[in-house]
């Protein structure tokens, strides 16, 4: 329980209804609201004449603002200062933070914890879903003196800024050790790659399953712009026309026809081993003798090297395009010597810890700030 009285929002805003009349010629900038209290963005920046209803409340900076309907699902936030004269409908209602009694920060973070978002849910549970502006006056909170609020505020902000540096930390590692790997390829101060045919690297596999109606199938995919293989979704074998599949091996190469000239392609990470594609992903055995499947998937997931492929690409629609297993075959990459091949191995062995150590460490950061608030709104902080 916190130790400061507990107040109406009434006693520290106002409701504030402020229209304009649109005019066509006049530019316009849209706000919108994420939902989970995620905060106030820009919609768009529109011209009046596409602007149906022709008046519209003008938000100011530091305005309460909340979503008729959204508001049960965090649709709420504080207007940042760059949507200053953002306009929005009559679905919304703006809220002038009074000052003297409240910070507008200090409300911005409390509007985050579960203690105001459970009065929202509370009331937008009804029958009629939507909230009212005397609900969102009626919602309480936590009052100490403003000097004390300045201070949480500040407390807060110095506590996020650690959690935000530890996440850029980690990022800025990774995208370092993922720059090397990438270095080891292209970088001619690393080694003198050869330019190879992916025929002398890999063989192409035949669908090795035949598909059974009453069987369940495992299947990956395979991410755009550089994202890796994945885990899928289960399906009977009633529900596609596919008569084979192929079975993905730990270290295969995979890539869809149809989208790897966006950069899905990729090796078969070891928790994707044993699932399935359709023949419309060609699956690849490498040949390790030659090249090491890290450093195909480091050349694969490179951006600069989408373009080239979309080049080999068969298709006339652009969305069409399709990367034939032959013209793959035929496609030549920078091969560096083995010895450079084993220093990358290393390093993205590295790289991959990391970024396992970061998605396993995500969920704790995130958690950092939810804890925060708790204890600064309980006056512990």
């Amino acid at each position: 329980m916190s130790k400061w009285p507990n107040l109406p929002l009434a006693s520290t805003v106002q409701c504030r209804k402020e229209f304009v009349q649109i005019d066509d010629l006049e530019q316009y900038k849209r706000c919108r609201v994420q939902l989970h209290a995620q905060g106030i963005v820009l919609r768009d920046t529109v011209p009046g004449a596409e602007i149906k209803t022709k008046k519209q409340q003008v938000c100011k900076a530091g305005d309460f603002l909340v979503a008729e309907i959204d508001a049960k699902v965090g649709g709420f936030g504080i207007v940042p200062d760059d949507l200053e004269g953002a306009i929005v409908s009559s679905h919304y209602f703006l809220f002038e933070v009074n000052e003297k009694v409240l910070n507008r920060r200090f409300l911005d973070f409390f509007i985050r914890t579960p203690a105001f978002r459970e009065q929202v849910a509370a009331q937008g549970s009804t029958n009629y879903a939507a909230i009212r502006p005397n609900d969102v006056l009626g919602y309480k909170l936590p009052l100490p003196p403003l000097a004390e609020q300045r201070r949480i505020v500040a407390r807060i902000e110095a506590l996020s800024a650690k959690i935000e540096e530890a996440r850029r930390l980690q990022k800025e590692v990774i995208a370092g050790l993922d720059n090397l790997c990438r270095s080891m390829i292209f970088n001619e101060s690393f080694s003198s790659s050869t330019k190879t045919p992916m025929r002398d690297l890999v063989r192409l596999r035949e669908p090795d399953v035949v598909v059974r109606s009453e069987e369940l199938y495992s299947f990956a995919g395979v991410y755009c712009f550089g994202g890796g293989v994945f885990k899928g979704q289960q399906k009977s074998g009633m529900e596609f026309a596919y008569p084979r599949l192929t079975q993905l091996k730990t270290a295969n190469f995979v890539y869809p026809k149809l989208m790897a000239w966006e950069g899905a392609l990729g090796i078969v990470p070891a928790d994707c081993d044993g699932l399935m594609v359709s023949t419309e992903f060609p699956v690849f055995e490498v040949n390790e003798s030659r090249v090491y499947p890290e450093v195909l998937d480091v050349y694969f997931r490179t951006p600069s090297v989408w373009p080239a492929l979309a080049g080999v690409s068969t298709g006339t629609n652009v969305r069409r395009r399709r990367l034939n297993p032959s013209d793959f075959l035929n496609y030549q990459m920078p091969l560096p010597p083995l010895p450079v091949q084993q220093k990358l191995r290393q390093v993205k062995g590295k790289a991959d810890s990391m970024k396992k150590l970061q998605a396993e460490t995500a969920a704790e950061l995130a958690a950092l700030l939810p804890s925060i608030l708790d204890k600064a709104f309980k006056g512990e902080l």
